[in-house]
Formats: structure tokens, sequence, C-alpha cells
């Protein structure tokens, strides 16, 4: 039998995976678009092939919108945002390098963890989990230790702060430093502003704010940046994670690096295309309106949010578990009764946050008002008396 016909019996066979339908509430993955998983059905061309290639190319011009930059290096690399963090960390930190870190979650943990693993010094200004850094004490922070490297969290997944980068940045360029900036979960839902704001690394991944599935992390360096990096005479520590190496394969001499994802990139050309349709500022805005009635009617529950409103992520939001509420029986509740999955908090927020994403598909009225009368339901049922 031919391989065309082969194929076509094969889609009409009955597959071996059925998992269950589930409303993606949490703080990642998100809700994919049906458009995003018809992308990816469709054939895989290799890593070499030419469409491969102009699919990317058009990747890099959309990301360049919704990131907010010129940067000319701007692509994904083959990895979930975990794999972008170590990506902006192993080639732009040197071993002996003062690093400094403004500490107020788990991610901004996670990159020190991994700036030390590349021989970094680290300065850290601590915040309680749920805090966030006002303007003239991040750069008295800076002017102070004069780090050669800075780096944030734009928005804590853990914890539900965001951050502005503006006096980080600027205070960081007057003493000579690069900014590095954490943008998983900003990307896609709120303006990240990359050039405005005068960040000189960023990434992000395309579970959360990009409403694709995980497997590839954005990333944009800026020309000061990229200068920094062809003059680097330490080698990278790592050579899959090289921004050097990977941005020759994806955009220059398109030699192989590695075998990427044509599927996921397809998927990811897919999210960025609907972001294009809609228009960035109009998706910001549909999210940010979904997080203000959320609130709304979080509070008219009885409940109330961790964080202040001036430093709220619109579209990754931790009301508090009320007291007397066992918060994983009303999560449990809601994946059985309903099929939505929400997350709780973990570290020094365990057991006293619900972590709830309104991204992409659900970040909508009729989708915040339905998961609000069945969050209530749940809350219900573990006793809460609001």
């Amino acid at each position: 039998m031919p391989i065309s016909q082969q194929n076509a019996t094969v889609v009409e066979e009955e597959i071996s995976v059925h998992p269950p339908k589930r409303l993606l509430f949490g703080p990642g993955p998100t809700q994919v678009h049906p458009r995003v998983y018809q992308a990816m059905a469709q054939p895989v061309v290799g890593h070499l092939d030419p469409y491969f290639f102009a699919i990317s190319n058009d990747n890099q011009r959309m990301l360049r919108n919704v990131f907010g930059t010129e940067n000319e290096w701007t692509f994904v690399v083959s990895a979930t945002g975990s794999g972008g963090m170590e990506a902006a960390i192993s080639n732009f930190v040197e071993p002996g390098m003062k690093v400094g870190v403004f500490a107020n979650g788990f991610f901004c943990d996670r990159l020190t963890e991994m700036a030390k693993r590349n021989g970094a010094e680290i300065v850290r200004f601590e915040k309680p989990w749920g805090g966030a850094f006002g303007d003239t004490e991040a750069a008295a922070f800076i002017h102070r230790e004069k780090p050669r490297v800075v780096m944030y969290v734009t928005a804590e997944t853990s914890t539900g702060v965001f951050q502005r980068g503006e006096a980080i940045c600027q205070a960081a360029h007057e003493v000579g430093a690069l900014v590095i900036a954490d943008c998983v979960t900003s990307l896609g839902a709120m303006p990240v502003n990359v050039d405005k704001t005068g960040i000189d690394v960023a990434y992000s991944c395309t579970q959360k704010g990009l409403s694709c599935p995980p497997g590839l992390s954005p990333i944009t360096v800026s020309p000061r940046a990229a200068e920094w990096l062809q003059s680097r005479e330490s080698t990278n520590r790592s050579w899959y994670f090289d921004i050097k190496l990977i941005s020759d394969y994806l955009f220059v001499s398109h030699r192989y690096h590695h075998t990427a994802s044509a599927t996921l990139f397809y998927a990811l050309h897919e999210g960025l295309s609907l972001i294009e349709e809609e228009g960035l500022v109009q998706r910001c805005e549909r999210h940010r309106q979904a997080h203000h009635e959320f609130v709304k009617g979080i509070e008219a529950m009885g409940l109330t949010m961790l964080v202040p409103a001036e430093y709220r992520i619109w579209n990754l939001n931790t009301p508090q578990v009320p007291e007397g509420v066992d918060d994983a029986k009303v999560r449990a509740t809601l994946l059985k009764e309903h099929g939505i999955e929400i997350a709780g908090g973990f570290g020094p927020l365990a057991g006293k946050v619900f972590r709830i994403g309104l991204m992409g598909p659900l970040a909508t009225p009729d989708h915040v008002q339905d998961f609000l009368s069945k969050f209530g339901d749940a809350l219900n049922a573990a006793g809460f008396k609001g």
C-alpha cells in the first residue's frame, strides 16, 4: 500500500490515547485554542526543511510584536520556560560575576540557583513572598551593590505579583549592568514592552499567556546584550543553550544544531496568529477586564486577594484560602465534578492561596462567571461560610 494511503488509514483508525477534557484554570499549562490543535495535526517536516524555517521566521516576526521589541535576536529555544531561564543565565552569567537578584518568590529562587551553578557571586534583595519592590529601593540596591547582571521576575507565578521594571533597568544601566527579565507568565497576556522598559534579555514560555502547549521558550536579546555576548571570552558551559549556536541555526546558516519540533513551531505560529488577529492591545485589555471581573466576584464571596491591587498579575490570581477551609478539597472537588484544574500555593504560601489562571480562551466574561459559580460551590462543600 502506498505511504499516502497508509497515512489516510491511520487517520481513520481509533487512536489509543483518550485524555479527560479539562478546563485549565491553573497557572499553566493553560487552555489551548482549537486552531492550535488543528495546526499541530498538520504533517511534520524536517528541522532543516525550507518550510520549517519559513514558519520559524514568521514566528520571530510575531514574537517581536508580543515582546514589544525590535531586537533582531528574537526566537525560540526548544525547551520549556525553565530552559529559557537556563539559556539566559548560561549565556550572560560568567564565573565570578556579581549578579543581583530581586527575590520575592519561587522563580526568583530558581534564578538564584541557576546563577550559582554558573559560578556567580549572588547578592539578593529579598521580600516576603507576595511583596513587590518599589522604584526607589530597587534603584538603591543596584547602586549600592553594582552588579554586572540584574535579574527579576516580571510576573511571579508562585505569588501573583507583577513587578514593574523601568526603575530596575534604568539603575542597572547606570552601573553598566545587563538586565535579565523572566516574562514566563506575563508574555501574551500583559504588556511586556521590552524596549520601552529597557530589558536586555527576556525569556518566556508557550504554555501560559501564549495559550499553546509547553515545549518552547521564546527569548529576545537586545543589541547591547548581543554585543556583550559576542565579545565574551569564556566558553558557555552549556552547548545546547548556547544562544549564538541556536540563532545561527534558526536564522543565519541553518546548519543543524538540534532536532526542533515542527509540530510545536506550528502551534506557536497559530497561537501568535490568533494574537495578531485580535490585536495585542485588545488581548491584554481582555485579560485585564477578566481579572477585574474575577476579583469583583471573589470579593463578593467574602474572600480577599493576597496581592495589593497595584501589583497584581492580570492573568494569574491568588485569592487567599478562607480560614478553616482545606484548599486541597476545593481543588479536588473542582477537578472531579467539573473537570476544572486550579493550583494551590507552595513554599511559604502552601495551603494559604489558590492560584487561578485566566488566560487565552478562558479570559472571557462567560468563563469567569461560570468558574466563580463552580468555585463558590466547591468552597461551600469544603465548609466555607462566606
